[in-house]
């Protein structure tokens, strides 16, 4: 380089230096390293200016990872007013079709795990129950009795504790069901002692039958001595076609002759 353009390229360095303003090294550093908070932009021009760079950016990634890693890659992105933006590798309709595949594959692994896993928790929750009636019906048999030639001194003795817990609270329960059904009939006796006086008040002014009954009835006409002759007749006739029969009230070993 000759004299006179080393001159003018120097020149041109001196200007550029002054006309740009000499940055503070850790200033630089904060605006690069400047944190962008994580919500939705309210001003509408500035968030579809993000949008715009940022979706950009996205798809030289995609391009990127599909050219540097031999990748298949496909982007789909929709705008906030619903317009499409793609980006595929390959073609979209192929890769979308490998997708579903591999989805539902995955999907029915996934399914199997859960479903295996679900069976696994059966048998062991069988296992307990199982082993739960096993535990249950010894501890029958030794309340009723049976089993008891392999149990210790202590066990029979809380057997025994079991049995007079277990026959006290049927005596307790015994005892209340009685109350309940005196207290019921108690009710039931003062309601039918409500219901007579009310009766009685009713009937109060009508006539009893005592006095119906006290009330004189004319004594009916005497009867001929041929029609008496002839009814003892008659009388003699059906005697022997009678059966006597006697009532007795009383135990038969109280009962007299």
């Amino acid at each position: 380089m000759s004299g006179p353009e080393l001159a003018v390229s120097f020149s041109l360095l001196l200007l550029s230096e002054m006309r740009l303003p000499k940055q503070d090294k850790n200033e630089e550093i904060k605006m690069v390293r400047g944190k962008v908070e994580m919500k939705r932009i309210e001003n509408s021009t500035s968030r579809q200016v993000t949008f715009s760079k940022r979706r950009n950016g996205l798809m030289k990634k995609a391009y990127e990872l599909s050219v540097l890693c031999d990748a298949e890659v496909a982007l789909i992105i929709f705008s906030p007013k619903g317009r499409l933006y793609e980006f595929s590798s390959s073609n979209m309709q192929k890769t979308i079709e490998r997708y579903r595949e591999l989805a539902k594959e995955t999907a029915t692994v996934d399914e199997n795990i859960g479903l295996k896993h679900h069976i696994e928790h059966l048998k062991h929750e069988t296992a307990k129950m199982a082993k739960k009636i096993e535990i249950l019906e010894a501890s029958k048999r030794k309340m009723m009795g049976q089993g008891l030639g392999s149990c210790s001194m202590d066990e029979l003795q809380e057997i025994d504790n079991k049995l007079e817990r277990s026959l006290r609270n049927i005596k307790a329960r015994k005892v209340q069901l009685f109350n309940d059904e005196i207290e019921r009939l108690e009710a039931r006796e003062r309601l039918l002692l409500e219901q007579n006086a009310s009766l009685r008040e009713k009937c109060g002014h009508r006539p009893t039958l005592l006095a119906l009954a006290s009330v004189a009835v004319p004594a009916p006409p005497p009867t001929p001595p041929a029609q008496v002759k002839e009814m003892g007749n008659c009388s003699q006739s059906t005697q022997s076609w009678e059966v006597e029969t006697e009532l007795s009230m009383g135990l038969p070993e109280m009962r007299c002759s």
